[in-house]
């Protein structure tokens, strides 16, 4: 008997920092507030469910 699980629905996301251009990879459903890690401008505000970024998204890996 083979037994399927269901396929998530969060994905990891690279952005680019829209101040110091540094590129880096967040979850999706980010629970907090995520910050550039070289300037610290935010890069992503958590709303509760899927994350508002606010830099720009390059890529979204599978």
């Amino acid at each position: 008997m083979e037994v399927q699980l269901p396929a998530p629905d969060s994905k990891f996301v690279k952005v680019r920092c829209k101040k110091c251009k540094n590129e880096q990879v967040i979850f999706g459903k980010a629970a907090s507030e995520v910050k550039c890690l070289v300037c610290g401008t935010v890069l992503a505000a958590a709303t509760g469910g899927k994350t508002h970024f606010k830099g720009r998204v390059l890529e979204v890996l599978e």
